[in-house]
């Protein structure tokens, strides 16, 4: 049996919500023992600093590039996060043989061969006085692979437990993606359209609260068919997976004549279309599909997949945990970095041959 590695997980996903850190024992294969979760979430002022580093970012054209305010908003960043790993420790004690940091995406330009993930691995390391593993999308999208999904692995660890097969499990964060883990293991994986990013923007500008809370905005609301179907029309979704997308992909849509209740019904239907569209592109009908990541707490969304697609499910109805699923990937991908595995196949970005990937910072 391989040894198990203790590894933190560290997501800071595009939603702009806030900081999951969770807990892992796994051999970065077949094993999988989840631990305690928490997240941080970010205050106002933490939210306004990513989001006008999303707007300095848009310039980026080499990796180590750092326009405007990103130097600070990096420091920031990696300050935020070494607090919420001694926070977490100090709560569930454990000793952790790793970190697995994704870092904030600021700019994905899988086409440039261009991603960038804010986040000072080394200093986080010697902060901790901890390894490391950071910066994991950046081979892939070197080796010509879209650098995301990166879960997809992970979530077929997990769908070990699980019978039914097409599996397909969704996760919707700032953006949406599947992963199918067929009959036999086989990984197909892509990014499929908006999250929660549009509507969650769209919130905050109306309500001063970044997401629509339960759902309620979009429960008023009626859809605007025109203006799903203009957005619907856009490019990406003709185009053939494997395929992702950067939080901004869809900043020129815009819903701005609606009422704030209609362009959240709107949006919602953008989501979930979006993701019963993608089935269009799988050789066979899933069975079951996985609701995963912060998008399954809207209950409009939840009703509107249920209405689209077959056997809907939330990762808690097979005792996982969707809100953590993610950091949990991170640290798992950080055990798999550490021992040279794979972290991404040609089903899932795109990259011609399997690859691994992350960098390692040592205390």
């Amino acid at each position: 049996m391989s040894k198990l590695v203790t590894a933190l997980g560290l997501m800071s996903g595009t939603s702009l919500d806030g900081i999951d850190v969770a807990l892992l024992h796994t051999d970065g294969e077949n094993i999988v023992e989840r631990g305690p979760s928490m997240t941080f979430a970010y205050n106002d002022y933490q939210r306004a600093l990513l989001h006008d580093a999303l707007l300095d970012a848009r310039i980026i054209r080499k990796r180590e590039e750092r326009p405007g305010n990103l130097v600070h908003v990096e420091q920031e960043l990696t300050h935020w996060h070494v607090e919420a790993v001694r926070h977490f420790l100090a709560q569930h004690f454990a000793a952790v043989d790793v970190v697995g940091f994704h870092g904030q995406t600021v700019i994905h330009r899988p086409d440039q061969k261009l991603t960038v993930q804010l986040g000072l691995g080394k200093t986080m390391a010697q902060a901790l006085g901890l390894p490391v593993v950071y910066d994991m999308r950046a081979n892939d999208v070197a080796h010509g692979g879209q650098g995301a999904p990166l879960v997809p692995i992970y979530h077929r660890a997990l769908a070990a437990s699980i019978t039914e097969r097409p599996v397909v499990f969704v996760n919707i964060g700032g953006v949406s993606n599947i992963t199918v883990v067929g009959e036999q293991g086989e990984l197909v994986a892509f990014d499929t359209g908006p999250g929660n990013a549009l509507l969650d923007d769209w919130a905050e500008k109306h309500t001063d609260i970044a997401r629509d809370v339960d759902g309620a905005m979009a429960a008023r609301g009626t859809v605007d068919v025109a203006a799903v179907e203009k957005f619907m029309a856009a490019e990406f979704f003709a185009k053939a997976p494997p395929k992702s997308l950067d939080r901004n992909s869809f900043a020129g849509f815009s819903i701005a004549g609606l009422s704030p209740d209609d362009g959240a019904a709107s949006l919602v239907e953008v989501t979930t279309r979006s993701i019963a569209r993608a089935s269009e592109w799988l050789q066979q009908k899933p069975r079951v599909w996985v609701i995963c990541g912060g998008g399954r707490h809207n209950p409009e969304i939840m009703k509107s997949l249920a209405r689209k697609l077959h056997n809907v499910k939330t990762a808690e109805d097979f005792n996982f945990d969707g809100d953590a699923m993610e950091a949990e990937a991170w640290a798992y991908l950080a055990v798999r970095s550490l021992k040279g595995l794979p972290l991404t196949f040609p089903g899932t970005t795109k990259v011609a041959e399997p690859v691994t990937g992350g960098v390692l910072a040592k205390p």
